[in-house]
């Protein structure tokens, strides 16, 4: 019987102790922040210690966990230290994690993995996708201007474009100058796909050390995009959403009918000047006066802009599984009116783990956009359009420009030319990747991914039968197609082995990667084809008589093949020794038959905070020096022409025989180059990073030289060869980025409700072209918006690429005796036109005299942005601008006949004696004036309040009870200021390499003005 008792007591002891501590269970909720600026922690691990229990903090940093009264819950995050929290029986815990010794520790995305920034021995730059999302940019790329040191962003207005990336300087003439983009691990050659709420990181790759493991595609640097995955945790659904109007930013403004009627006027007086006394016309306008203002053609044709954008996401996930969809709208109406964007975007991400050992996962993005296009050329039409020329006359007719007898210069009505241009833009896009990850031992991982990119872009336009002034009519419909499909995809395997005993810290990995890119073009057009709706156009054929043109050229087929392996090794000792070097080698079809190339880098680090002699002092928190060299390439390069061709020309026409016969004659266009190889650019980095002030300010400094070797230049060919061309292209010259980059972060916390961060950037290159092995033959280009088949920029040894090249004015011509006593005496000069400079003092102005007169390559750039929080208050300012550069407007001297002028233009120009030593007459467009010369060329600097954004975030625990977790408003405006000198729309100028900088039928730029709201359940 006492056996009996004993077991029973101690049954009864066991049960009560068991029900003891499932009676003690509570339920702990609390917020997790950092404890330095207050800012919620995403994603943290809180588990209770010694068990496997555990969850993450939501979106507003929150967490819930089941756990006995008497436990301790652990909370780790990346880059923060672990916090040990007794729970003593409380319900409630606000924990506040501080970070690491530094951002050094902050986990950055490298090539192929992730890395400590501690580690790192490259210039690396990460910017957060909360920070891209916050922009009302609807393109990823416009949200990092003024980010990041180096970095040049130029947007375009255009509805749906992609803005011109360059990351420290313009290395190349003839190849591709973006850098390569890797989403998810597979390569684009653009992120237009992506919408910025889908965005979980940007990094972006500068030094050759960081982009050598891509190398066939990273000479212009490489920007790694990790879009949203989700996090372990209940379903979070967001919206965001804003609404808002776009308006243009300075615009110009024209003279009016009276002034426009006055200064033609004059005009001819110049031309009758020059004529023969018999030819001499009278004026164009008998009383300038009775037009008054006008017609104001930019008030006509643009509009303030209607701006709408909406994203729905889902994300969560358990043990097993994480996940995250989006769904997003955008609608974007163009400053030109019936101008309109429309874009449709998906987003899937899915990570499962079956298995420990075992991780698969998917990334899918889906786009559909469709636009409504600007007629091409509207700008300069709004530019050169008489304000004497109304939009309609009283009986409804179009204003035509031949009853005003303007000439063919401005031979058109705008309003016309807007309501007959039927032009369409549709564009699918799927792309992703697939990938699987398996541990194989413990220190060794295989992963393999295989990912692509398929599109599908249609052009279509359509002229309809139409009279609306003597030039604007046509007598047959033209439809225009151009259908262009891209197939490609990437399929990489890697293997990464991490070591670590002791001191030493080893991460190796070595690759193989296998690339397919196809493209294929048909462009076709035909007349005569029935118009009954825009759906019809599809299916529509002209009649059985009536001849399709298929237009070729040499992107109608293109298809290339890939096949690379690469290794690089991570090393660290005592985390003060750093060393980082890899090697790839790339094989490329194009490039047959010399297809290979190697790529190595090497990098190395010194922490010099972590050696012993540091520990007493107190001024640095972290301080590392590193250094790196490296060797990348640029494929994206005019492939290997391999088929001569051949021009019949009428000049050629050769008449024999008696009777005499006229026999076509034909020429050869080019000569087929030596074999092509792809770009290749050597350049070294040193830097260096640190923190003081217990990591409130740090600080990171770059001096960077690269070298673009084997660049792609115009080799010139004797005339004699009797070829159309005068020159052939090859790899044969060399072209140097060098410069200075510093960023500079304060951030700090007053009191318990307000925190704030401020950071500045600055980035300093300069460009030029070291050698050319034919000499100093130059490349002339840049004849976009030019007069006469002139041509602005030079490229040349010793200078930038595309600098601007023409005659230095000193002056107005006052008088006719003052041009009979220059060397411009026989040139038709007469009083009102520029005084050239003679460069060479040879009594004559010719070619010879032109001189460098602006560089379109800006040598500063920078940023200041800041960010402030007072409770449930925020407020985001961000300043960017760039200096030290030049723009030419070309839209000034880009003339045929009596197109309007500027208000500037106009009073300031020169009409008599005395009246301007700067500004010459009406006859601007003359030959001798329209030159390319240093009156077209004006400063490029600018200075803008990129972003203004004030937020509120209600109180969570009044929306609880309905489900919410978070609501935050805001308004928001982007580029409501801009600082510049220059006198067109912006000076924020793009344009390809020989053309940058040449403002001329350029979409303007515009403000953005926006609320919107995000909130989660």
């Amino acid at each position: 019987m006492k056996r009996i008792f004993t077991i029973s007591g101690l049954v009864l002891l066991c049960f009560f102790f068991i029900n003891s501590a499932f009676a003690q269970n509570v339920t702990v909720k609390g917020k997790v922040t950092d404890a330095a600026n207050g800012e919620t922690l995403i994603g943290v691990s809180v588990s209770v210690k010694g068990t496997s229990t555990g969850t993450q903090t939501d979106v507003n940093g929150a967490f819930s966990l089941s756990a006995p009264s008497n436990a301790t819950l652990v909370f780790s995050y990346i880059g923060y230290d672990a916090q040990e929290v007794p729970v003593n029986g409380q319900t409630s815990l606000d924990v506040k994690l501080k970070a690491k010794s530094s951002a050094l520790n902050e986990v950055v995305v490298i090539g192929y993995g992730t890395q400590r920034k501690i580690d790192n021995t490259g210039s690396v730059a990460s910017v957060k996708g909360a920070d891209i999302s916050k922009q009302a940019s609807t393109n990823p790329l416009s949200a990092l201007q003024g980010k990041v040191s180096g970095v040049t962003i130029t947007n375009n207005g255009t509805p749906g474009s992609s803005p011109q990336i360059s990351i420290r300087g313009l290395g190349t003439v003839y190849g591709n100058v973006s850098p390569l983009f890797v989403v998810d691990g597979v390569w684009y050659s653009d992120i237009s796909f992506l919408d910025n709420n889908d965005i979980e990181n940007i990094t972006i790759l500068k030094d050759a050390s960081s982009t050598a493991i891509y190398g066939v595609r990273a000479a212009n640097g490489v920007v790694l995009v990790t879009t949203k995955h989700g996090v372990k945790g209940k379903p979070v659904i967001n919206y965001n959403g804003y609404v808002g109007w776009q308006s243009v930013t300075n615009q110009v403004k024209m003279a009016n009918a009276t002034e426009y009627a006055t200064a033609i006027n004059e005009l001819v007086t110049y031309n009758n000047n020059v004529g023969a006394p018999a030819d001499a016309k009278p004026p164009l306008f008998s009383d300038p006066a009775s037009f008054g203002k006008g017609t104001d053609w930019y008030g006509q044709i643009l509009r303030n802009a209607l701006v709408t954008s909406h994203q729905v996401s889902i994300s969560g996930g358990t043990e097993k599984t994480t996940y995250d969809f989006s769904f997003g709208y955008l609608d974007q109406d163009g400053l030109v009116k019936s101008n309109n964007y429309q874009r449709y975007t998906l987003h899937l991400a899915n990570e499962f783990k079956p298995i420990s050992i075992l991780s698969l996962g998917y990334s899918a993005n889906g786009v559909y956009s469709f636009s409504k296009d600007a007629p091409g050329g509207i700008f300069h039409q709004l530019y050169a359009a008489s304000p004497t020329l109304p939009v309609f006359y009283a009986d409804g007719k179009y204003g035509d420009p031949a009853d005003y007898g303007t000439g063919n210069g401005n031979n058109f009505n705008p309003e016309a030319t807007l309501d007959f241009t039927n032009h369409r833009t549709v564009n699918h896009r799927i792309t992703g990747d697939v990938h699987g990850e398996l541990s194989i031992l413990k220190n060794l991982k295989f992963r393999t991914s295989f990912g692509g990119d398929l599109g599908q872009i249609e052009a279509r336009g359509f002229t309809p039968v139409y009279s609306a002034t003597a030039a604007q009519t046509t007598t047959s419909t033209n439809l225009n197609i151009e259908h262009t499909e891209t197939r490609n995809w990437i399929w990489e395997n890697t293997l990464t082995y991490n070591y670590q005993y002791k001191a030493h810290k080893l991460t190796a990995l070595v690759g193989y990667s296998a690339q397919n890119n196809r493209t294929y073009q048909i462009v076709a057009n035909a007349n005569g084809v029935p118009y009954v709706r825009n759906g019809n156009l599809y299916t529509s054929f002209p009649p059985g008589d009536t001849t399709v043109t298929r237009i070729r050229n040499a992107a109608d087929q293109l298809h290339n093949r890939t096949l690379s392996q690469f290794a690089r090794i991570n090393y660290s000792f005592q985390d003060k020794y750093l060393l980082n070097a890899s090697i790839r080698r790339d094989g490329a079809s194009q490039f047959y038959p010399k297809p290979y190339g190697y790529f190595p880098s090497i990098g190395g680090g010194w922490v010099i905070t972590n050696e012993s002699f540091m520990k007493d002092q107190h001024i640095f928190d972290n301080l590392k020096i590193r250094g790196s060299w490296g060797k990348v390439g640029n494929s994206v390069v005019p492939i290997n022409p391999s088929v001569q061709t051949v021009a019949a020309d009428p000049y050629l026409t050769a008449i024999f025989g008696n009777p005499q016969v006229a026999y076509q004659g034909a020429s050869i266009n080019t000569i087929v180059p030596p074999a092509i190889v792809w770009e290749k650019a050597v350049a070294s980095d040193i830097g260096i990073e640190g923190a003081f002030l217990h990591n409130r300010l740090s600080f990171e400094a770059d001096y960077y030289n690269r070298q673009t070797q084997d660049a792609i230049f115009a080799i010139p060919v004797l005339a004699s060869i009797g070829t159309n061309s005068g020159n052939l292209i090859g790899n044969q010259a060399s072209i140097q980025n060098r410069g200075f980059e510093f960023s500079l972060t304060w951030k700090d916390r007053i009191g318990s409700d307000f925190s704030y961060s401020v950071s500045g950037n600055i980035g300093i290159n300069n460009n030029k072209v070291l050698s050319v092995q034919s000499g100093k033959n130059p490349i002339y280009s840049g004849g976009n918006g030019i007069a006469n088949g002139n041509l602005a920029t030079r490229t040349v040894v010793g200078e930038p690429i595309g600098e601007f090249y023409g005659y230095k004015v000193t002056g107005v011509f006052q008088t006719q005796a003052q041009v009979d006593a220059s060397p411009q005496k026989n040139t038709n000069t007469q009083p009102g036109d520029f005084i050239y400079q003679d460069t060479n003092k040879d009594g004559s102005i010719d070619s010879k005299d032109r001189v460098v007169i602006g560089n379109p390559n800006p040598k500063i750039s920078y940023g200041f942005n800041t960010s402030f929080t007072y409770r449930q208050f925020d407020l985001a300012l961000d300043f960017q601008g760039v200096a030290d550069v030049d723009v030419y407007n070309a839209n000034l001297g880009f003339r045929f006949g009596n197109e309007n002028f500027t208000q500037d233009f106009y009073d300031h120009r020169w009409h008599g004696p005395g009246t301007s030593n700067t500004y010459p007459s009406a006859n601007i467009g003359a030959n001798n004036n329209s030159k390319p010369n240093s009156f077209f060329v004006e400063s490029g600097a600018y200075f803008r309040v990129r972003n203004a954004q004030l937020g509120y975030t209600l109180p969570g625990l009044s929306l609880k009870r309905y489900g919410i977790q978070k609501v935050r408003v805001y308004a928001n405006a982007q580029n409501a200021i801009n600082i510049f000198g220059y006198k067109g729309f912006t000076p924020e100028i793009g344009g390809s390499v020989g053309n940058m900088g040449i403002d001329a039928d350029v979409y303007p730029l515009y403000a953005t003005y926006n609320f919107g709201v995000n909130v989660t359940f």
